[in-house]
């Protein structure tokens, strides 16, 4: 369902399927290459903005609604898939047994993208690092593109005059499955850990397809990879042709960069060199045990992409966390509420609980993804005191974690955190953070995230002038899970 090119031909016929974000971008990219646009969409046409719809119609694309037909498809050239569109549905099947192309945004970069490249991939952290790079790129003084899986799509930036000195994109999976011979100048692998099962055939094709970011990379290229994921090191292909930078708790010689205390230590960027760097996150909302991590990614990366240490500093400053993710939303009666429903698979819960050392009382549940809960559990021995469950997946939560900690089953999130705020004792955490998405209930993590800080705020108001709401989202977490930065509500 590949191929190895992708030269967009005028009048060539050429599909997109989903006409979400990116599928739009797609479209009027293709159109300025003279293309032949057609449109397939699995919604129903009065469930489509009615303004997107006149300009489809006033362009002359074709639109199909309500479903993909065999016909659409195999009357394609070329077929440009969303990343949220399964690659197994039976009329991409078809195509590709046809022989017609199947690839996605990231397929066109290597004919089309003509700005250095750092792509950022892993089961968690990506937007984190993503969004981290522009701040360092921009500290730096250069001229920046931030997009893909986050924000702005690729094919935005490719249809425009291409003015920025770097690009840096977020990569998902999904993505690289359609991306064919993509090769970023730089490729960062954060982690792997089990996530979307429910879309991949097993845990060996999902972490497969992580490293396909560095499938056509030469040796002028380079890749950052996670020393301490054992994954990432076990699975790690014999045959990369890229150079290797590491991060990680301990280096033992090899190039890149490690943490000791409160400072970011990178050593050896050139071989011949043996000079160290010196990063002190004291003092930044990166100084947490996920986002240590998460900085060493990143000030690596922009690194090798030229960045100097002075202007890395700067943008390190600059930083300001991302929603959603580890956010403190308030205090209330010494119990602090966090809202992490970014975290939509185990390893980010795991994440997320690791960083605490006093009792969490854990609002978990939601739409599952094919994930083995069973890998939380020790962490949720160790650190959960309650665990209240809601949405489709809280049978087979309460079935796994009933034996470790006392367990809840509520109706909605507004009912578990006010039953936290009725069991919470002084100096507890009340965290969510799902494993598992949010589409049962919510049209996304976002607006799942939104609903909680709502009702813990509202619990706020009704507990009185003595609380405190956070003045900012922030990851800032010290040595003992305390807050770096905690204000009055304004």
């Amino acid at each position: 369902m590949e191929t190895e090119s992708c030269t967009i031909y005028p009048a060539q016929k050429v599909l997109v399927v989903g006409l979400g974000k990116s599928g739009i971008s797609a479209v009027k990219f293709l159109q300025g290459l003279g293309a032949d646009v057609r449109v397939s969409e699995s919604q129903i046409q009065e469930k489509i903005d009615p303004q997107t719809l006149d300009w489809l119609t006033d362009e002359g694309v074709l639109l199909e609604t309500g479903g993909h037909s065999a016909k659409v498809f195999l009357g394609a050239d070329l077929i440009l898939v969303s990343p949220g569109i399964p690659l197994d549905i039976e009329v991409l099947q078809k195509a590709g047994k046809a022989g017609i192309p199947v690839v996605g945004e990231l397929a066109l970069a290597s004919r089309y993208l003509r700005t250095p490249t750092v792509a950022v991939t892993g089961t968690n952290g990506k937007s984190t690092v993503t969004t981290l790079l522009g701040c360092l790129f921009r500290g730096s003084g250069k001229k920046v593109f931030v997009g893909g899986n986050i924000g702005t799509p690729l094919t935005d930036y490719l249809a425009g005059p291409q003015e920025a000195e770097v690009v840096v994109l977020e990569v998902s999976s999904f993505q690289l499955d359609t991306s064919n011979n993509f090769r970023p100048d730089v490729g960062v692998l954060l982690n792997i850990s089990p996530d979307h099962l429910d879309r991949y055939g097993s845990y060996e094709e999902y972490a497969a397809s992580k490293f396909k970011m560095f499938a056509f990379q030469n040796e002028k290229d380079a890749a950052v990879l996670n020393l301490d994921d054992p994954e990432i090191m076990d699975r790690m292909p014999f045959d990369m042709r890229s150079r290797r930078y590491f991060f990680g708790a301990d280096l033992s010689g090899m190039n890149g960069i490690t943490f000791r205390e409160k400072e970011v230590l990178l050593s050896n960027l050139v071989q011949e060199e043996k000079k160290k760097e010196i990063y002190d996150l004291a003092g930044t909302s990166l100084y947490s045990t996920a986002n240590i991590q998460n900085a060493m990614a990143a000030i690596m990366a922009a690194r090798i992409m030229g960045c100097a240490p002075e202007g890395i500093g700067k943008g390190l400053a600059n930083f300001k966390p991302l929603r959603h993710r580890m956010a403190l939303v308030a205090e209330i009666n010494k119990v602090r509420y966090y809202d992490d429903s970014k975290a939509t698979n185990t390893g980010a819960v795991a994440t997320a609980l690791s960083s605490f050392h006093q009792p969490v009382i854990l609002i978990a549940g939601g739409r599952e993804k094919g994930e083995d809960f069973g890998l939380l559990n020790d962490m949720v021995s160790n650190k959960v005191k309650h665990l209240l469950l809601i949405g489709e997946a809280k049978e087979k939560m309460a079935h796994t974690f009933a034996p470790l900690t006392r367990v809840e089953k509520v109706d909605t999130l507004g009912n578990a955190v006010n039953r936290a705020y009725e069991i919470a004792q002084p100096g507890d955490i009340v965290l969510l953070s799902p494993a598992c998405a949010s589409f049962d209930m919510f049209s996304s993590y976002g607006h799942r995230g939104e609903v909680f800080s709502k009702e813990v705020l509202d619990l706020l108001v009704r507990s009185g002038k003595n609380n405190k709401a956070a003045t900012m989202t922030t990851n800032g977490l010290g040595e003992n899970g305390e807050i770096v930065s905690l204000g009055h509500q304004a």
